[in-house]
């Protein structure tokens, strides 16, 4: 051992012997005359033919005196014969000819060696002691000889032996050391004991041409730095002039400079310096005077460098969904994303989704709206486009509306524009009104019949008879085709399903719909009156009600199971003991038509977030007790709208014999047709019955009393068609156990609508070396409260994150049902629906509403 200089090129020489025994090493500028003979045992320079030490490899010496012949006669004893020696060829102030030269043959039979310049060598020597400013300022002059490097690479254990910057930070790169400096007040005490406070000064001065005074406090001098840094990445990202406050800010002087302010924003953005990041943008945000009124969110640099800029980019956003600039909102979305404001804060995380949601619809409004225009005059294609798979398909209109929808009833005390909100609505308003009036148009042109559709009626003896017995049955009140989209998708991870639509009956409400998928619809189906109530006739079974279905179902099919979603759910032991042997199960969910009709529409929204899931969770617990396969459908869709109908879009009723009135559909004999309405005889609809029913032609609603924004009974695509879901599931009892994940809720309480949890794999990673794709949710009882949303890399489509074996995941949660005292925290798995979590003690919900 010499000194690190000399040890680094011996071992780069060393190497090179050990591999290939004969190295020729090229020195253009002769730089290493001085190591040879450091490696020779001081002989001078002029020996042809000398022993040196490489580490610890002993070779033989040639130095080339100016005759390439006289070289290659020298070495000839050592490398012509069977044994070859080891072998240094050392050639000084010689440029490699890599075509006429005599050392050829020793080239390719050994190695060339070109190393590079003795600055850069001694360069990456001094970085494992020194900082990038302190070598800097140490190979400043020209003048430095091989002694003069190999001194300073020498660790003499003096004060001036190595950088006092880098013995605090453990870290050689500048950059890096004034990032965690400015991130963490914890080392100022050893940088004031240590007296590294000029070599921290030159660092910021040489990095960023920042010019600290002598004597600065160090607490000063990282409010200076950070105004600096933070002010000028944020002036660099700018799209426009910068602010009149920013004036004062000295700007960097070269590209050097601006790339290194980058450097340290984006290091003291890293997760481990976060929080010291928020403290220090505040302040500098602060000193510098700056406000959303500052800039427009438009001319943001791509980088939210203080807080200010996040609101601004999402106010921005929603002015060009106001405007209806769509593509523009969408462009700006795509940058601003993602957001390290955003990310502090799950509710700001919300409004960013909410921006998606929105963009999503006006882009899909403008879509359909170009179809819908084209559109001919069968309404079988009607049907196909709307129920289109991929990005055609015009249900995900109405899918992202009611996700919208959704969430903006959990954020409704947040920084949303209203003009955005307002702006979104109209559009869906004006699509489903295009599309309604189109589709009643050719609807009522082809004599109420859809080709090559599945009629509602068809539906058991097409279909639920066709299943391998035992079976289940589920009818789920009012899910309309877009909410069976997302129930098929999640259930395609849990089982085999096959998706398809059909069309319900007209007038589309439950006491109808509920009978049409019962046996025996196929034989003979109808709508009749009894003593001035509506019902459904099957044969010569009259139905008008829950209980003559119960009947009627039990005589058709002896032993059937009839249950509630609920009943499914909650799994008493009475129902275990019903299911028992059972060969064909019903099961009926209410949920999302009680909200709809009975609920204030923010909190129905909330409350229907949750049927996807525990219909999911039902099949599942069925596939359990063995009852593995069921088809899932509906009685018939809804339109949802935002608010309840105004009043120039209230029809009266026609009148006459009126046996129900319904907001969109009437139901009797004579009376008038009104305006914007339509006229259905009964027996145009397949039906033996002399009733008519009278449907508006667009989306409008008849004074039928309330001032519900949820409808249906009327013929629009939203209401008719329906999903008929055929699922094998292929979960069992036992693969129903418990598997470790850690999952932390920060706080006592859950106290906003949009609340946050932590998920990573537990102790038990070592079962999930891949990366493992879960659901969470809150539940209260069997009941699900709560859906997960978004975490920090983005928003969540169906509930499911993934999580990956190293990092754990931020998720955050929309409550659904903000009325309940307590919750419990489960993360399922999204395969197989396995329980892997559930909080061992319910946590507290207390909402300020």
């Amino acid at each position: 051992m010499m000194h690190p200089l000399h040890d680094t090129i011996a071992r780069q020489i060393s190497d090179r012997l050990k591999d290939r025994r004969m190295v020729v090493m090229y020195d253009p500028r002769r730089e290493l005359p001085a190591f040879f003979d450091e490696a020779c045992g001081g002989d001078g320079g002029v020996v042809l033919m000398r022993t040196g030490m490489f580490g610890a490899r002993r070779a033989a010496v040639c130095s080339f005196q100016g005759s390439f012949l006289e070289v290659r006669t020298a070495v000839e004893p050592l490398t012509g014969g069977e044994e070859v020696a080891d072998v240094v060829i050392y050639m000084p102030g010689v440029t490699r000819d890599e075509k006429t030269s005599l050392l050829l043959e020793i080239e390719k039979a050994g190695d060339c060696y070109l190393p590079p310049a003795l600055r850069q060598i001694a360069r990456n020597v001094l970085r494992k002691r020194f900082t990038d400013v302190a070598i800097d300022e140490m190979l400043g002059s020209d003048k430095l000889t091989y002694a003069d490097l190999a001194r300073m690479t020498e660790d003499t254990g003096g004060p001036d032996g190595a950088s006092l910057l880098k013995s605090i930070f453990r870290d050689a790169d500048t950059r890096a050391i004034i990032a965690g400096w400015l991130g963490d007040e914890a080392n100022d005490g050893d940088i004031d004991q240590k007296g590294a406070g000029g070599e921290l000064r030159r660092a910021l001065q040489a990095r960023l041409g920042l010019d600290i005074a002598e004597g600065m406090p160090l607490a000063k001098m990282r409010a200076v730095t950070a105004r600096f840094v933070l002010g000028n990445a944020f002036r660099l990202g700018l799209k426009c002039p910068a602010p009149a406050s920013i004036s004062t800010l000295a700007a960097p002087a070269s590209k050097e400079q601006e790339a290194a302010i980058h450097h340290i924003a984006a290091k003291m953005r890293e997760p481990s310096r976060a929080a010291a990041y928020e403290i220090l943008a505040e302040q500098a945000q602060s000193e510098l005077g700056l406000s959303e009124s500052s800039v427009s969110g438009g001319a943001l640099g791509p980088i939210d460098i203080f807080r200010f800029e996040e609101r601004a980019a999402a106010a921005k956003i929603f002015d060009l969904i106001a405007a209806d600039r769509t593509d523009e909102a969408a462009a700006l979305l795509e940058v601003r994303s993602q957001s390290f404001w955003a990310d502090r804060l799950t509710q700001r995380k919300a409004v960013w989704e909410a921006c998606r949601l929105m963009v999503a619809m006006g882009r899909q409004a403008d879509a359909v709206l170009a179809t819908v225009a084209k559109a001919n005059g069968k309404p079988e294609q009607w049907v196909e486009r709307y129920v289109a798979t991929g990005a055609e398909g015009w249900h995900r209109f109405d899918h992202a509306q009611r996700r919208l929808e959704t969430l903006l009833a959990a954020i409704e005390d947040e920084e949303v524009s209203e003009a955005a909100v307002a702006r979104c609505r109209s559009k869906y308003d004006e699509v489903a009104r295009r599309q309604a009036e189109g589709f009643a148009k050719v609807y009522e042109n082809a004599g109420w019949s859809i080709a090559g559709a599945l009629p509602q009626h068809r539906i058991w003896a097409e279909i639920v008879a066709a299943l391998p017995k035992p079976f289940a049955l589920v009818a789920v009140d009012a899910m309309r085709y877009e909410i069976g989209v997302e129930l098929a998708d999640r259930l395609a991870r849990m089982g085999e399903v096959r998706l398809r639509a059909a069309i319900a009956a007209l007038p589309s409400i439950t006491p109808i719909g509920m009978a049409a998928i019962l046996p025996g619809a196929a034989a003979s189906f109808s709508i009749a009156d009894k003593n001035g109530k509506l019902g459904a006739l099957i044969g010569d079974a009259f139905l008008p009600d829950l209980a003559s279905r119960q009947k009627y179902l039990q005589a058709q099919v002896p032993g059937i199971v009839d249950l509630t979603l609920d009943d499914v759910l909650t799994w008493t032991k009475a129902t275990q003991k019903r299911l028992a042997g059972a060969q064909i199960v019903f099961v009926r969910s209410t949920e999302i038509d009680a909200a709809g009709e009975n609920t204030e529409n923010r909190y129905a929204r909330r409350i229907m977030e949750g049927t996807v899931g525990d219909v999911a969770r039902c099949l599942s617990k069925l596939a359990g007790a063995g009852i593995e396969n069921a088809v899932v459908t509906a009685d018939h869709g809804h339109l949802y709208f935002a608010a309840e109908r105004e009043e120039a879009m209230r029809i009266s009723s026609p009148g006459g014999d009126q046996i129900e009135l319904h907001r969109r559909c009437w139901i009797g004999r004579g009376g008038a047709t009104p305006p914007g309405t339509v006229r259905v005889p009964g027996a145009k609809l397949g039906y033996v019955t002399d009733l008519d029913v009278v449907v508006p032609k667009s989306v409008a609603v008849f004074k039928a009393g309330g001032d519900l924004a949820y409808h249906h009974g009327g013929a629009s695509l939203q209401e008719l068609v329906i999903p008929v879901i055929t699922v094998r599931m292929k979960l069992t009892a036992a693969s129903k156990e418990k598997k470790g994940l850690v999952v932390k809720f920060a706080g006592e309480a859950v106290t906003n609508r949009i609340f946050s949890i932590e998920i990573a794999l537990g102790s038990a990673a070592d079962l999930f070396a891949q990366p493992r794709r879960v659901r969470p949710v809150a539940t209260v009882g069997n009941r699900q409260v709560a859906v997960a949303k978004m975490t920090m890399a983005g928003p969540v489509e169906d509930g499911e994150v993934l999580i990956g074996p190293k990092d754990p995941v931020a998720v955050g949660l929309i409550l659904t049902d903000d009325t309940i005292p307590a919750l419990r925290i489960q993360v399922f798995d999204a395969e197989t629906d396995a329980v892997l979590y559930e909080s061992p003690q319910d946590v507290p919900v207390r909402v300020i509403k």
